[in-house]
């Protein structure tokens, strides 16, 4: 082989290993990222008491026992949600603290339930796994803690827009019961809530619907 020919196959070969080594870059750089790093300590106080639609954007991203986050929490994740300017802390269980430790998890595309996306606190809305999904207790997946604060976790991108439907009782700067709860009341996480909503919804083991 020629010396041109050798050179020239040299670089075809180094520009194929460093295309297929990239995607594997940015994984590991996804990866590397700290999403509760964001985490603010000043939270607005605007949420209605009631059952309702948080609109906004992923500000952090705070997983059971972070000790650096304002108001520890060992069982749930905090996503912190920023609209109108301010941040508001929607709380999710990971973890059940009576009976079977272990929640389950499934994921579905739909519509977005209530009106389109429109960044702040909607109330009047209704969202129920059954009647406004077509999921049922077989639908979803027992997964342990750790692997459930991955699976939210790792689908929430700091800075995108996102829904989640939660209740807020007399905390006008958070809401929780982001879970199986109550008729046309279940908690779910929505990502791409503005084009393309993929559901994060949760349930504890003792509950069959």
């Amino acid at each position: 082989m020629s010396r041109s020919l050798a050179c020239a196959a040299l670089l075809v070969v180094a520009c194929t290993r460093s295309e297929s080594a990239a995607p594997d870059a940015e994984v590991a750089a996804d990866a590397a990222i700290d999403k509760s790093a964001p985490c603010v300590g000043t939270f607005g106080g605007d949420l209605v008491t009631g059952f309702g639609r948080l609109d906004g954007t992923v500000l952090a991203v705070v997983p059971p026992g972070n000790q650096t986050c304002p108001f520890p929490n060992s069982t749930h994740v905090v996503l912190e949600v920023q609209q109108a300017g301010k941040a508001y802390r929607m709380v999710a269980t990971v973890k059940s603290s009576s009976g079977n430790p272990v929640m389950a998890l499934a994921e579905k595309d739909a519509a977005l339930a209530g009106p389109a996306w429109e960044e702040g606190w909607h109330l009047g809305v209704a969202l129920d796994y059954v009647t406004t999904l077509g999921l049922h207790r077989a639908d979803f997946t027992a997964t342990p803690m750790p692997e459930l604060v991955d699976a939210i976790t790792a689908q929430l991108e700091l800075g995108a827009r996102i829904s989640v439907y939660a209740t807020v009782e007399d905390r006008p700067d958070s809401a929780h019961l982001v879970h199986r709860n109550a008729t046309d009341a279940d908690g779910a996480i929505v990502i791409k809530a503005d084009t393309a909503p993929h559901y994060l919804v949760f349930r504890f083991d003792n509950q069959v619907f």
